[in-house]
């Protein structure tokens, strides 16, 4: 009997995957099976398939040492993503152009595969959280930016599914340069490299984003480098605001987990540019920085 339950079981490996490491975790009807794997991103002269194929490649390991058999693959990726036709039109920190990820990934392990846009599959988690949350928009901040729209529970993705590209917005016109190819877009000041980058680059001593926010109001290095990212971010949520007229903007990703130390500045910062009207709320993603993996998940389970 425990041999047909597994057999019954639906047993996801779901993959996220950033500019800087993949991420990915087995789970047996909807429950995590196992603790998460992940690898990074690029690696010697290894791409980011590479990657992504040895991390399923251990998932399905992992799920087979349980007596399972996997059952689908669910994969949340950043760029502009063609969903529906298992595409990566482009993706400028994962240098892929016209990927066929999905393809790709059932020729390897012969197993039915979702992808979706890193930021909607993250919504995706953290709508099953509060299923009341219905106008929403999802900002997770990592190696880059992006947003998941969400109006009246359904997720805006675009005519051609491109929509949330928010961190190739202009911010700043003639600044910094970007992996796009353009200049000043809001990634390259307050995505989690940027914050790190700027404080270095001025003379700070750091490995990480998350260091960098334990130094704020003890380094003016580290002051200065997240009030460009805070600005830089306000300016952004400001015009989705506009447009959109959200609820609720969430902040997921690495940096979500600097708490008050980044959403306090940033609510200030944005009820001062939207002194015309109402700021929306704005919190950290409930799901945290596993959002994206808990939403590919979600994707694997979808029908």
């Amino acid at each position: 009997m425990e041999a047909r339950q597994r057999m019954e079981s639906n047993i996801v490996l779901a993959i996220d995957i950033g500019g800087t490491t993949v991420k990915g975790s087995v789970f047996a009807d909807g429950s995590e099976l196992s603790p998460e794997l992940a690898a990074p991103t690029f690696e010697g002269s290894l791409g980011a398939f590479d990657a992504v194929l040895a991390v399923v490649s251990d998932l399905a390991r992992t799920a087979h040492a349980h007596g399972y058999e996997p059952t689908a693959i669910g994969v949340g990726t950043p760029g502009l993503v063609d969903a529906p036709f298992g595409l990566v039109r482009y993706a400028a920190n994962l240098k892929w152009t016209d990927f066929p990820l999905a393809s790709r990934l059932e020729e390897h392990f012969s197993l039915p595969t979702t992808i979706d846009h890193d930021a909607r599959t993250a919504a995706r988690a953290e709508m099953a959280l509060r299923p009341a949350l219905r106008d929403f928009v999802f900002i997770p901040i990592g190696t880059g930016i992006s947003a998941a729209i969400v109006t009246a529970g359904r997720t805006v993705t675009g005519a051609r599914g491109q929509a949330g590209e928010l961190g190739h917005v202009t911010t700043i016109p003639d600044g910094r340069a970007c992996s796009c190819g353009r200049l000043g877009c809001l990634e390259t000041y307050a995505s989690a490299r940027a914050v790190l980058s700027g404080y270095v680059e001025a003379g700070g001593t750091a490995n990480s984003a998350a260091d960098v926010a334990r130094l704020v109001g003890k380094d003016p290095l580290a002051d200065q480098a997240w009030s460009t990212a805070v600005n830089a971010l306000a300016t952004g949520i400001t015009t989705l605001t506009a447009i959109f007229d959200p609820a609720e903007i969430v902040i997921g990703g690495g940096l979500s987990a600097a708490g008050p130390v980044l959403l306090n500045p940033l609510r200030d910062e944005v009820r001062g540019l939207l002194g015309w009207r109402d700021a929306p709320a704005i919190s950290a993603s409930r799901a945290g920085p596993r959002a994206g993996l808990l939403g590919a998940a979600l994707l694997g389970n979808t029908p």
